[in-house]
């Protein structure tokens, strides 16, 4: 089995293990195991237990970017759609992202320190995409923006990472998914003119 292969392997057993039992209660040695690595090859790929949580969830974060990015670079659909596409899929891939929802515990819990840097590499990365909507929205006459619109853009992160905890860790995501389009024009109403 190549070196590629292998490393797949592991992120595959560890995204099963961690997604089933969390961070805490899955070992290195039992996913060596379920894998069928000797331990060392996981040491080999990945110097801890953090690293290889950090790229689990790294690949959970890279599948919601990439879905994301197709919603943001549409361009049969205007500003308003886009909005509601990106709530709504954001939360969907993310109700998905079991090792995800293990960081927003994490929080609460015990701070994974090692996660940081992808929650904060998320943060801006979609600032960056829904100011990319909303200067269409703008451009198209769609919306109307009083004020700084990085400020707006801080508002929008704050709320789609407050429902996290009420969806994800709470599990009320299916009491409330089938308002989601109604929550999403709170979003597009306060921006038109």
């Amino acid at each position: 089995m190549s070196l590629e292969n292998t490393r797949n392997k592991i992120l595959s057993v560890a995204n099963n293990l961690f997604s089933k039992f969390g961070f805490h209660k899955t070992s290195m040695d039992e996913i060596a195991k379920i894998a069928r690595k000797a331990k060392g090859s996981l040491y080999y790929h990945f110097a801890s237990k953090e690293d290889l949580f950090k790229e689990v969830v790294s690949n959970e974060i890279i599948n919601l970017k990439n879905q994301l990015s197709a919603i943001v670079f549409d361009n049969k659909i205007n500003a308003s759609e886009k909005i509601n596409s990106y709530f709504i899929v954001r939360m969907e891939v993310l109700h998905n992202a079991s090792n995800y929802h293990e960081t927003i515990k994490a929080d609460f819990f015990e701070h994974f320190e090692f996660i940081d840097d992808l929650r904060n590499d998320l943060d801006i990365w979609e600032k960056e995409k829904i100011k990319i909507i909303i200067e269409q929205g703008i451009n198209n006459k769609e919306f109307e923006i009083e004020g700084d619109i990085d400020i707006l853009l801080d508002v929008y992160i704050m709320v789609l990472k407050g429902l996290e905890i009420p969806f994800f860790i709470q599990d009320k995501y299916k009491n409330y998914e089938p308002y989601f389009n109604n929550l999403t024009r709170i979003f597009t109403k306060g921006l038109m003119p």
